[in-house]
């Protein structure tokens, strides 16, 4: 059996200031980062503090969210050189399509075509 990928046990509250510095550098706010993961996930703002408030790995994060978006199956393209569509593990790929989506955000694309 693979060794599990390290990102899964890794804190999601130690991964998301780095969404929002990511998105920032590029003039974009943390309340936008937030909107994408909440449109992800389904949880709603309070939801989302109480995870990072409790330093959640990404397994954790992803089991308890509310609901993945039906949309989510539309996230299309690259992430570190792998076609997000094309990821095998069903928790890998909602870490590649919540990076693919802050990328697009980084990238000045428009929230509504960020928020299939």
């Amino acid at each position: 059996m693979m060794a599990e990928h390290r990102i899964f046990t890794s804190k999601f509250s130690g991964v998301y200031p780095l969404y929002v510095k990511k998105v920032e550098r590029k003039n974009r706010t943390q309340a936008e980062v937030d909107q994408i993961i909440c449109w992800l996930t389904g949880y709603d703002q309070a939801g989302l503090q109480q995870q990072i408030d409790q330093g959640t790995d990404f397994r954790t994060f992803f089991a308890q969210a509310p609901q993945m978006h039906p949309n989510c199956s539309l996230i299309k393209g690259l992430v570190c050189g792998v076609r997000v569509e094309e990821v095998e593990d069903p928790l890998m790929q909602k870490i590649r399509f919540m990076d693919k989506l802050i990328d697009e955000l980084a990238k000045g694309k428009a929230m509504e075509k960020i928020l299939r």
